[in-house]
C-alpha cells in the first residue's frame, strides 16, 4: 500500500497489443528471416518481461539484452526463449550466464578462452555468438582475429558457436556518406560470411541488421535481424517509413504516460511560477500542478525546448521549470479541475505528443528518451 494511502496519480500505460502488432509488422517485412527482439534497459522502459512475451507472441523467436543481470531477470520471470547477451561479459559473470542458459557474445580471444574454460568446467554444451567489428569500433573481434577466436571455441565440445554478427553505427543516417559506410559494412561482413561458408565453418545464425538496417537495407537481413526501437513503435529516422507504408504497415508507440491535476491556482500577469522564476505569465491565467518531473524521465530541458502536455485534448505549455517531482502548466482561462487527466506522452483526443517530439525539444534521440522513463512511474499493461 502506498504511504499516501492511494496510488500515485502518474503512471505509464504499456500497450501489449501495440508491441505484438509492431513485432508482426516487422515480421511481415522480413518474411522467413528470424526476428530477435531487443529488450535491454527494461525493454526500453516498457518492462522487459512484458515486452519479451509480446514480441514472442508477435513472431520473435529470441531475445537480446545488454547484460547478464538483465538476462537473469528475464529468466526469473519465466521466459524460456533464447536470450543473447549483446555485450562481452566479464569473466566473473560467465558462470552465472551459463547457469541461466544465456547465449554469450564473444568479442575477443581472451573472452573466448574464458568462456571455453568455464563451459568445460560446467559441462554440457553452451551457445555463443561471435561479434565482429566492421566499423562501430566499440567492441568485437577484429576481422583479422576472427580465425583465432573460432579456433579457440571450435576446439571445445562444450561450446556451440551458434552465431556470427556485427553492428551498424549509422544505418539510420540519411546522408550518402552514412549510406555508403553502411553498405560497405554489409559487404565486408558478407565477405567474412562467404569465407566461413566456403570452409564449412559458418555458424547457423548470422545477423547484423538493427531496426534501421531491417527497414532500409534488405541485403543486411541474413538469417536474423535484431529489432529494438521499432518494436516500441518508433522509427530510427523518417526515411525508414517507406518500407512499411509500401506494404500497408505502420508502427504504433506502445507507451502512454498519464497523470492527473493535483492542484490549481489563479495567478496574475507577471507572476513567475517554479524554481528560478524563469518565465513571467503574459496575462492572468490558471496554473495547474501535475505530479511528475525529471526524476520520472521528463527532461528538465524540455522547459527551454517549449514542451507541452495535453489536458482536455489541447496542448498546454509549461508555466515554469521542470522540477524533480512536479510540473506547472499554464491552462489560460480554461476550466481545468483537480483530478482532470493529463497526457504527458501519447494521444489525447486529436492531439499527440511523441517521444520523437521530446527528443527534438531536448536535443537528444528517441532511444534515450524511452530508456530514461523512471521506475517511479508504475507500468500498467493494457491491451
Amino acid at each position: 500500500m502506498p504511504a499516501e494511502g492511494r496510488p500515485r496519480p502518474s503512471w505509464a500505460e504499456v500497450s501489449r497489443g501495440a508491441l505484438v502488432a509492431n513485432a508482426r509488422a516487422i515480421k511481415a517485412v522480413i518474411g522467413e528471416t528470424a526476428l530477435c527482439a531487443v529488450v535491454k534497459a527494461d525493454g526500453y522502459g516498457h518492462g522487459a518481461a512484458t515486452t519479451a512475451r509480446a514480441a514472442l507472441e508477435g513472431g520473435a523467436t529470441s531475445l537480446a539484452v545488454a547484460t547478464v543481470d538483465e538476462g537473469v531477470e528475464l529468466r526469473a520471470t519465466g521466459v524460456e526463449a533464447p536470450v543473447l547477451v549483446l555485450a562481452d561479459a566479464a569473466a566473473e559473470s560467465v558462470p552465472l550466464a551459463l547457469e541461466h542458459a544465456l547465449t554469450l557474445t564473444i568479442g575477443s580471444v581472451a573472452s573466448a578462452r574464458a568462456l571455453r574454460a568455464c563451459a568445460e568446467a560446467r559441462g554440457g554444451r553452451h551457445s555463443v555468438h561471435v561479434k565482429v567489428d566492421t566499423g562501430m569500433h566499440r567492441m568485437g573481434v577484429a576481422p583479422e582475429e576472427l580465425d583465432a577466436v573460432l579456433e579457440v571455441l571450435a576446439g571445445s565440445k562444450a561450446v556451440d558457436v551458434e552465431g556470427l554478427f556485427t553492428h551498424f553505427p549509422v544505418a539510420d543516417g540519411a546522408s550518402e556518406e552514412d549510406r555508403a559506410f553502411t553498405r560497405d559494412q554489409i559487404q565486408r561482413f558478407g565477405e567474412l560470411v562467404a569465407r566461413l561458408r566456403a570452409r564449412g565453418e559458418l555458424p547457423r545464425v548470422v545477423h547484423c541488421a538493427n531496426s534501421a538496417g531491417t527497414l532500409g537495407y534488405p541485403e543486411s537481413h541474413f538469417t536474423m535481424v535484431r529489432i529494438g526501437l521499432s518494436l516500441y513503435g518508433y522509427l530510427p529516422d523518417r526515411w525508414c517509413e517507406a518500407t512499411l507504408t509500401s506494404r500497408g504497415l505502420h508502427l504504433e508507440p506502445a507507451m502512454v504516460i498519464r497523470s492527473r491535476v493535483t492542484a490549481r491556482r489563479r495567478l496574475r500577469a507577471g507572476e513567475r511560477p517554479s524554481y528560478g522564476r524563469r518565465r513571467a505569465l503574459e496575462g492572468d491565467a490558471t496554473v495547474v500542478t501535475v505530479p511528475l518531473g525529471y526524476a520520472d524521465g521528463f527532461p528538465r530541458r524540455l522547459f527551454d525546448g517549449g514542451a507541452e502536455v495535453l489536458i482536455g485534448g489541447k496542448r498546454r505549455p509549461l508555466a515554469g521549470n521542470v522540477t524533480m517531482d512536479q510540473l506547472v502548466i499554464d491552462v489560460g482561462d480554461d476550466d481545468v479541475a483537480v483530478g482532470d487527466e493529463v497526457v504527458v506522452l501519447g494521444r489525447q483526443g486529436d492531439e499527440v505528443i511523441t517521444a520523437e517530439e521530446w527528443a527534438t525539444r531536448d536535443g537528444t534521440i528517441t532511444w534515450e528518451i524511452l530508456a530514461r522513463i523512471g521506475p517511479r512511474l508504475s507500468r500498467v499493461v493494457v491491451e
